[in-house]
């Protein structure tokens, strides 16, 4: 996987996933950004549920996981950088895949009533996601201090690390919360928007 093709994982990845995310609201009359899942839109039963998993989460998933993978190979060597990059796919990426897969029931089942086994899975790997993944995103930025002309990608991902914690905490400690939505896209929005500062990096600032 070349340098360029590696970029456009990436930056792929972060997009499908976006799109998606922006799309599946539209199936609801009244669905909100601000208080539901990101989930509700492709659980099982809805319609457009298929669809948004096999042509958005799953292809994101893939993409990100891969670009994840591949990074390491075009930044200073190092085994925490490998194994936080790894992390990061198998966690972030690989999960995208497995919640694309397991998808919630409908509604998500929030009180977890007679859940699903494909509830249950959806849920282990989103919860496994974001307690894993703010932590190798900020692990990521504080070794970046130490590379060459990197302070302002090492800073971003610090902040972007940070801010996916804050928020992931905030989602999983009230899960029924007013401003659920909101908080679960801050914590995506966060991650994502490192994925993309990470492609261009790699492409343009660390040849």
């Amino acid at each position: 996987m070349n340098r360029t093709a590696t970029y456009w994982l990436g930056i792929l990845g972060a997009l499908f996933f976006v799109v998606s995310g922006i799309i599946g609201g539209f199936q609801f009359e009244e669905y909100s950004h601000i208080s539901q899942f990101l989930s509700e839109t492709y659980a099982t039963g809805t319609p457009w549920g298929n669809k948004l998993s096999y042509f958005g989460y799953l292809p994101s998933g893939t993409m990100i996981a891969l670009f994840a993978f591949f990074a390491p190979k075009y930044l200073p060597k190092s085994k925490f950088i490998k194994i936080a990059f790894w992390l990061f796919a198998i966690f972030y990426g690989l999960g995208t895949i497995v919640v694309g897969i397991f998808r919630c029931d409908e509604g998500c089942n929030r009180e977890l009533i007679d859940p699903s086994i494909s509830q249950i899975i959806h849920n282990l790997s989103g919860g496994l996601t974001y307690l894993v993944v703010p932590f190798a995103v900020i692990a990521i930025g504080f070794k970046a201090k130490s590379w060459t002309d990197s302070k302002s990608y090492s800073t971003l991902t610090i902040v972007c690390g940070f801010i996916s914690l804050i928020f992931a905490w905030l989602m999983m400690t009230d899960p029924n919360g007013p401003y659920i939505g909101l908080y679960q896209r801050l914590v995506e929005g966060s991650i994502l928007f490192w994925v993309i500062r990470t492609a261009f990096f790699i492409k343009n600032e660390n040849k």
